[in-house]
């Protein structure tokens, strides 16, 4: 069974986000109708957000399931956490997603936090800076993670190593730093070895 078998094999999952009553009016009066926001995702790495319109809310819902299906992708992840930080536009909403260590939880309110969740993202920090509506919100979490690179896909088109490509860590960077240790001679002998090779 090869890897795209086994992602299309997992059981998707489905949160809605949002459901609205909208009017037509008509010659005899009000007609109306019911719309609904969904997002459907396996909790690993897939994702999808659907959008649909029925005069009852179970059909709507299930329209809206059956667009986010068509709208399905997979989300770069670093472990438990997103790639790098990015910053997800779509209309009016901007929607900022930062990595975060591990334990930190999803810090994400309202339809951003049901992408991510299930996404398969379970340490990120996720800020709302344009309007407040749930559907371009939704969509502007989805366009920043497809925007989303993973280490090796970057490497691969500058050409380099993914070591060159990943910042150092604290710890590597001391490592590096760090002056070289002389080691003390053990005996009479070694010393005098030591002057007599600088002189």
């Amino acid at each position: 069974m090869s890897a795209v078998e086994v992602a299309e094999s997992r059981e998707l999952k489905e949160r809605v986000i949002e459901i609205n009553r909208v009017a037509k009016v008509v010659k005899g009066g009000r007609r109306f109708s019911f719309t609904a926001l969904v997002v459907i995702g396996d909790e690993v790495d897939r994702v999808g957000v659907g959008y649909g319109k029925a005069r009852e809310v179970p059909l709507a819902i299930s329209k809206a399931v059956d667009d986010a299906k068509k709208n399905l992708f997979t989300v770069p992840k670093h472990g438990t956490t997103v790639t790098h930080e990015i910053l997800g536009v779509f209309g009016a909403a901007r929607v900022f997603i930062r990595p975060a260590s591990e334990g930190t939880g999803v810090i994400a309110g309202g339809g951003v936090r049901a992408v991510l969740e299930l996404a398969g993202i379970r340490d990120v920090l996720a800020k709302s800076l344009g309007t407040t509506n749930p559907i371009n919100m939704a969509k502007a979490t989805v366009a920043g993670l497809k925007m989303l690179r993973r280490p090796e896909d970057v490497a691969r088109m500058r050409g380099k190593t993914i070591n060159e490509i990943l910042p150092l860590s604290k710890a590597r960077l001391a490592e590096i730093h760090a002056p070289a240790e002389t080691v003390a001679p053990e005996t009479v002998e070694d010393t005098t070895e030591i002057e007599a090779t600088a002189s």
